[in-house]
């Protein structure tokens, strides 16, 4: 018996004709024949390629309605969002956000709690000898660096600004061990003033994915940032998107089946599996 089939240009016609919608990545290449992969995954986004024209005009990733959209996903996906470090004043924020370098913040708020008790002031942690801090971060890693760190944090707080942590950029850079970052998480998490955007790991890897800047150095990215998000959302926006890092746009297997900003965003090497 004859087996009917349908020609390689019949399949593409078919194909054509299939509405939008959500594949997984294993069926995305049967379902969508000779159309390439990354414009596949944008067509099943229902969403178009960064950088292609669409009704003639070109794609501009930094419309303020695209914007406005990404902030208003980001604000009911998590609502009323806070900073992960463990604290109860400026003093043990800055402490624990400059022990935050290069590790994750859970292991910094297993070495916080002990820290603080044994040293619960910017007096007590500069009158503390490095014997005595260094085996209480040992597990953030660089403790050796970041017990200088912090003690010179705390000499300059009781030295220059009588034990209060300062309300400015300019003056929290001062301190060992803090830079924009640190300054604008304690700024904005602490005394609630928007001094700019915090661009963690978290922030630079989504912001470049969701083609908010294609910068690479943190200072660059938040000069793009403040650019394009109103002032009155670099606080939360930062939380925000940290938040949204860690538990769904992860660096190795982003879960897009699972993300609230999937259909605005045209990353290239979008999955939509949920595992």
């Amino acid at each position: 018996m004859a087996i009917k089939t349908k020609s390689v240009a019949g399949r593409k016609k078919a194909a054509a004709l299939t509405p939008p919608q959500k594949l997984s990545a294993g069926k995305l290449k049967a379902a969508v024949v000779g159309v390439p992969a990354a414009k596949a995954r944008a067509i099943a986004a229902s969403e178009p390629v960064a950088g292609k024209v669409k009704r003639g005009k070109t794609v501009n990733p930094l419309a303020p309605e695209r914007v406005a959209a990404i902030l208003d996903a980001l604000r009911k996906t998590y609502p009323n969002v806070v900073c992960a470090l463990l604290h109860k004043n400026a003093f043990e924020l800055t402490i624990a956000t400059i022990l935050s370098a290069q590790t994750t913040d859970v292991g910094v708020n297993k070495a916080t709690p002990e820290l603080f008790r044994m040293f619960p002031t910017p007096r007590a942690l500069a009158a503390a000898s490095l014997a005595e801090i260094e085996p209480l971060i040992k597990t953030t890693g660089f403790y050796r660096a970041k017990a200088k760190n912090i003690q010179g944090a705390a000499r300059v707080l009781v030295e220059q600004f009588g034990g209060v942590v300062p309300k400015t950029v300019e003056e929290m850079i001062q301190l060992p061990g803090v830079a924009r970052k640190t300054a604008n998480v304690v700024l904005g998490s602490w005394y609630d003033i928007a001094s700019g955007v915090v661009v963690d790991t978290h922030v630079l890897r989504l912001s470049r994915r969701l083609e908010l800047t294609q910068q690479t150095d943190p200072v660059k990215v938040e000069r793009d940032l403040i650019k394009v998000i109103p002032r009155d959302r670099w606080i939360q926006f930062s939380h925000e998107l940290i938040h949204h890092g860690r538990q769904v746009c992860v660096a190795r297997t982003p879960r897009c089946a699972d993300c609230s900003l999937e259909r605005l965003c045209n990353s290239a090497d979008k999955t939509w599996s949920s595992h």
